[in-house]
């Protein structure tokens, strides 16, 4: 029997700040999350190199 893909996905996070102030390039960080204990769309602070500091990233998928 083929085993199932279980419940861990990988998303994307995007920086805030940097696309609302309209600098060019993006920060963008990838992990993975449980999507039974979190269904809804993950928030994180992480660092922005481009910024120089840490700001919120929301997942974009």
């Amino acid at each position: 029997m083929a085993k199932s893909k279980g419940s861990r996905i990988q998303v994307i996070l995007e920086c805030t700040e940097h696309k609302e102030s309209g600098m060019p390039g993006t920060s963008r960080y990838i992990t993975t999350k449980n999507r039974k204990n979190t269904p809804d769309r993950m928030e994180l602070r992480k660092y922005n190199p481009i910024l120089k500091k840490y700001t919120v990233h929301k997942e974009i998928k």
